[in-house]
């Protein structure tokens, strides 16, 4: 997605808003202006007045309290759990780019859980053994609230959990967490774990992946996640699936991911793995891509497991109860 630059404004809870802190102190002006409920995306076309431009990540969170970008999930507050670290796997730094373990392959979708989902689950239960790792987002693309019971997400991450996949962070609102105050990334993560607590009975993940793959040490944020006891997960392998989503396009992400086994093998110590990167709030990704890699994967005699069992962390450092 093209992101344009723009200026952060501050609000309060009366609406009004302007480009600098002078605007609301003590008593906000309103002559300059007012965060309306559809006016905060940072697109500059002359469609304000739509729904989905207040969806994120599109609105910017600080331009109005209409974004969903700025509902905050039921329960307590996480941000006072204590982090210990779980396991060996390298916690915030420079992230983790490619499987430890030979033969394995640990395929993830990012951006979910979407109306394809679902269905990308019976696709891997249909294989025997195979696993996947879903970095779940909380609140994007005009889909609600994930823990919300109004909507199928709960149901649908449940039925990740249960049936043996990993579950990880993909921020509450995919926001580029190099691009925003360490205040914020907190909130980001705080609140995704919230809402997956509140889904899952007390758990919430140990692994995130960065929206835009975008973790900068001078931003601070890989010391922000560090100290939040992330493992940051980023990927060998690029499918490309999000730039080919057509029926016909997704033939050249099939052919990013076999041309990356050329030459490769499953077989004895020393033997080939990947870390894959596909999106499932895509269609073609979430059926015909995922059938190809899992009937690739499975001829070639590789195993498709989580990220978490490809770099040898047992699956009980994989949450945190709290």
């Amino acid at each position: 997605m093209f992101r344009r630059h723009i200026s952060l404004r501050n609000y309060t809870v009366s609406g009004y808003c302007g480009t600098t802190t002078s605007y609301c102190g003590t008593g906000c002006q309103p002559e300059f202006g007012t965060c309306v409920a559809n006016n905060g995306d940072d697109d500059d076309d002359d469609d304000d007045d739509e729904a989905e431009h207040c969806k994120a990540p599109d609105c910017l969170f600080l331009f109005g309290p209409a974004c969903d970008a700025n509902r905050v999930p039921g329960g307590s507050n996480t941000s006072a759990v204590a982090r210990p670290p779980l396991g060996r796997v390298l916690v915030g730094g420079g992230g983790i780019y490619a499987c430890e373990a030979p033969g394995t392959v640990a395929l993830t979708y990012d951006d979910g859980p979407g109306e394809f989902t679902a269905g990308l689950l019976d696709l891997l239960a249909e294989h025997d053994g195979a696993k996947a790792t879903f970095f779940v987002t909380g609140v994007n693309n005009n889909k609600g609230e994930i823990d919300d019971p109004a909507t199928p997400w709960p149901g649908v991450i449940r039925r990740m959990y249960e049936e043996g996949h990993q579950i990880a962070s993909h921020t509450w609102s995919h926001a580029d967490l190099s691009a925003i105050s360490s205040a914020r990334r907190r909130d980001e993560m705080v609140k995704n774990e919230m809402a997956l607590r509140n889904v899952l009975g007390g758990l919430i993940p140990t692994y995130m992946r960065p929206p835009y793959s975008s973790c900068t040490a001078e931003s601070g944020c890989q010391a922000d996640l560090a100290a939040l006891g992330y493992h940051v997960v980023y990927f060998d392998l690029d499918t490309t699936d999000y730039l080919h989503t057509g029926a016909d396009e997704i033939q050249v992400a099939i052919a990013a991911f076999d041309a990356f086994f050329a030459g490769k093998t499953p077989d004895g110590d020393d033997g080939d793995s990947a870390l894959a990167i596909a999106h499932d709030i895509h269609e073609q990704s979430a059926t015909t891509l995922t059938r190809h890699m899992l009937e690739y994967l499975a001829a070639a005699g590789y195993r498709t497991v989580t990220v978490g069992e490809c770099l040898g962390d047992p699956a009980g450092n994989w949450y945190r109860r709290v």
